[in-house]
């Protein structure tokens, strides 16, 4: 019996093996991620990507859907109610944005929570020309020019926007805030000295304060950041009670069943929490967190609780 013969004769004795092979795969997973490609969101789509068809068994497709600080990519995906096979990366502004946008056509209840995954301090950035070197500098600069500085953010109603905001109102400055479209062109801003502010995200500020091209005073959380642990705080440099993280989580579309949400759940922590994902996280200074859905649900709603105060004190609500 030559080698082809012995092929043929092997398969029929495992029609079972034979069947296996001829199954239909599984569906994909629509993996939506509401920014372009770069920054922190999409690093972990990209990980997500890596890792998530090992423990899920199925094939993981990244579609990156910017616009509208997310609500282009949330208000698709609350369309797919009850689809088991789309997964949404959000950040802030999925919790910000219902705060600040009257007509959205999607409500936090349209949605599947997962878990809570990532989270990271912001960091306060300015042109390498701007003649100051401490966020004690930069509050006396905007104090003596009052409506001369401007603040880039990543669009309306953003984190970074909301955090001008906050700090704003804490130092007693009038700076005017500048909306750009996603967070790129708001640093890019800072690089050409268009703005003289931006608090972003250490992936994307952190090449830029290495190479030069802008100086980074400080971060927004309430303990110094691993990355960058000569950076003060804003508090320890007198700006009272602040402490902004912005964070990454996981939802899925509304009415996926408790068993899809418990599988994603697992697959998604199990992908990020590997010794070596959280190594590369951490590199980047992105913190694992992971939540269980009921903890990431509940911190959605204290998060919103937080922002509104602010919305609504400082008259932020667009139409």
């Amino acid at each position: 019996m030559d080698r082809r013969q012995l092929l043929l004769a092997g398969m029929a004795a495992a029609p079972g093996l034979a069947l296996a092979q001829a199954a239909p795969s599984a569906p994909n997973l629509n993996l939506v991620v509401p920014v372009p490609p770069g920054g922190s969101v999409d690093l972990t789509a990209r990980l997500l990507g890596e890792h998530l068809p090992r423990t899920l068994k199925q094939n993981v497709v990244v579609q990156n859907q910017p616009g509208a600080s997310g609500s282009i990519a949330a208000a698709a995906v609350a369309r797919q109610a009850a689809d088991p096979n789309t997964l949404m990366l959000v950040f802030d502004s999925h919790v910000t944005n219902p705060l600040v946008y009257a007509n959205l056509p999607y409500t936090l209840r349209d949605f599947t929570p997962i878990s809570r995954l990532l989270s990271f301090p912001l960091v306060f950035a300015v042109p390498a020309n701007l003649p100051v070197n401490t966020l004690q500098d930069f509050v006396a600069l905007a104090k003596k020019k009052p409506g001369a500085l401007n603040v880039s953010s990543a669009g309306l109603g953003t984190l970074n926007h909301l955090a001008a905001e906050l700090f704003k109102m804490r130092t007693g400055t009038h700076i005017v805030h500048i909306p750009y479209r996603g967070g790129v062109p708001a640093l890019q801003a800072v690089m050409n000295d268009e703005v003289q502010l931006f608090m972003g995200s250490w992936v994307a500020i952190g090449p830029h304060v290495k190479s030069g091209r802008v100086k980074a005073l400080g971060v927004t959380s309430a303990k110094r950041y691993s990355v960058a642990p000569e950076l003060p705080t804003l508090q320890e440099a007198g700006v009272r009670n602040f402490d902004v993280s912005t964070w990454i989580g996981a939802l899925a579309p509304a009415r996926i069943g408790a068993e899809r949400q418990r599988e994603l759940h697992a697959a998604v922590t199990q992908s990020l929490s590997q010794a070596a994902v959280k190594a590369t996280l951490a590199q980047q200074g992105l913190e694992w967190v992971g939540s269980s859905p009921a903890e990431f649900e509940t911190f959605m709603g204290a998060e919103a609780q937080r922002w509104s105060e602010l919305v609504i004190s400082q008259k932020l609500t667009f139409g």
